[in-house]
């Protein structure tokens, strides 16, 4: 992977002096480095967009949508040397990073149908000869900012909606997996996007977001990351009058009931919490599991932890990664090392991985009967579950809630009465009762709270892309 800046549809080195190192976690070593985007680099995308944004917005939609498809099939054609590159860059198991293209390509799928039907509506008037019409427009010009620990599905979401609804884009992806992103534009430029349409930039992120939030020709912010830095970005935004959508952090809970099949549940969940590394904002980490079969599921839930692999990204028999980078390994060892200091009882793994190189650590389960402890209420981020014993449902929801986050939730019960309250009551974004997939291309997706403002996914986060214009007319003047 040639690494570089995407500006005006041509690949192009950055013009900054400073340069970025790209580290392959399973073995820290680096694997390629490019120079950053400088302020005249970004400046020239955002221009660039906009030209694009002029012609893009009046396309019809079915030119819209044949371009959307193009850049699916060109992505599906590539789908080995994007598994390649996740994997090396990410460190997530090859077989897993071919699933991830699978979905980032439905992604522009998804958009491509979607975009057919983004409908307006006539509103009855209150004379006769007058015609109101609530109409959709694009947005304008759109701002991305993505991660690393989904580097084809996140930007794949963005850029395809913005497409979609009509709006250019500069996106500024992880510089810690631009290459992933880098794949994306190749799939763009070899699907026939025009020049402008769709930019990527790289560099320094407090700089490249001062200036997008500032600039005049951006129309809108869309940011998926941590809260604090969401935060921060939704301020900006919000400071020069800017549409902002952020997909932030959470701390998944799972109440787990007494009327389930223990060990069913326990390794369903352990495939769920351990993909990726738990390097995922909705991966379940808090499991509220009633008191009457809390021995037994922490007893079933480590045997399946301790069963899974954990190897290099492309051995073939390998379930989980590294950690993207040594300070996810610092953050998870500190706070595992917490929870002991705190009274917690690590019920298996809460250590590195010795003897390979790279950011290894094992599953880790922390019983969890006081919580004191940091990771209690700190995302991990990591391989690390937590489970706590509760009483009752009033309990179960109460430590649910209990968090300033609410970006998904999971719940498990044969009693269908309680599965409707668990799904009524609990504060998240995405509640999933009995089943574990979180997010999908056509459904909507965002958080309460500290997790997130607005939506991506479905017709819901397509719209986020659109504004609303009434037009009012009446008969000849």
């Amino acid at each position: 992977m040639q690494y570089s800046q995407f500006i005006h549809g041509e690949f192009c080195a950055g013009s900054s002096s400073e340069t970025f190192e790209v580290i392959s976690p399973s073995t820290g070593q680096m694997i390629g480095s490019y120079a950053m985007a400088s302020i005249a680099d970004v400046a020239r995308a955002i221009d660039c967009a906009k030209t694009a944004q002029a012609s893009w917005k009046k396309m019809s939609v079915l030119q819209r949508s044949e371009l959307l498809r193009k850049i699916a099939t060109e992505m599906r054609a590539d789908r080995n040397s994007f598994a390649t590159q996740i994997a090396s860059e990410l460190g997530k198991p090859y077989s897993e990073a071919q699933k991830e293209v699978d979905i980032a390509a439905e992604m522009f799928e998804w958009s491509a149908e979607e975009a057919r039907r983004l409908y307006g509506r006539v509103i009855p008037a209150r004379a006769a000869g007058i015609q109101q019409i609530a109409q959709l427009e694009a947005v304008g010009v759109v701002a991305g900012f993505s991660g690393w620990n989904a580097p084809a599905i996140t930007p794949s979401r963005k850029i395809s909606a913005a497409l979609a609804a009509g709006c250019a884009i500069v996106i500024k992806p992880s510089e810690e997996t631009a290459g992933v992103a880098l794949l994306i534009a190749q799939a763009c430029q070899r699907a026939g996007a025009p020049a402008g349409l769709v930019n990527m930039v790289f560099g320094n992120p407090a700089e490249i977001a001062d200036q997008l939030c500032s600039a005049p020709d951006i129309a809108m912010i869309t940011f998926t990351g941590g809260t604090e830095v969401g935060k921060q970005l939704g301020a900006k935004a919000a400071l020069h009058m800017k549409k902002a959508t952020l997909e932030l952090g959470g701390h998944a809970p799972v109440i787990v009931w007494s009327d389930v099949d223990v060990d069913k549940v326990a390794a369903s969940t352990v495939a769920t919490k351990y993909r990726n590394a738990g390097q995922v904002c909705t991966s379940p980490t808090r499991f509220l599991v009633h008191e009457s079969i809390y021995d037994a599921f922490c007893e079933s839930f480590v045997t399946h932890a301790r069963k899974v692999r954990v190897l290099d990204p492309f051995d073939g028999q390998a379930q989980m990664g590294p950690l993207k980078n040594r300070r996810r390994l610092h953050a998870i060892d500190q706070l595992v090392e917490n929870a002991r200091q705190s009274g917690a009882e690590v019920l298996t793994g809460g250590k590195a991985m010795t003897g390979q190189p790279g950011y290894f650590y094992e599953p880790t389960v922390i019983a969890l009967r006081d919580k004191t402890a940091d990771v209690s209420r700190i995302e991990p981020f990591g391989p690390v579950a937590l489970i706590i014993p509760v009483k009752d449902a009033d309990e179960a929801l109460k430590e649910a809630n209990s968090l300033p986050f609410g970006l998904a939730a999971y719940a498990f019960t044969n009693d269908m009465k309680l599965a409707h309250r668990f799904a009524n009551e609990i504060e998240s974004g995405v509640v999933c009762i009995n089943e574990l997939q979180a997010s999908l291309p056509e459904t909507p997706f965002g958080g309460y709270k500290d997790s997130g403002l607005g939506s991506e996914g479905g017709i819901e986060g397509l719209r986020e892309f659109l504004r609303v214009k009434c037009v009012r007319q009446g008969g000849l003047a």
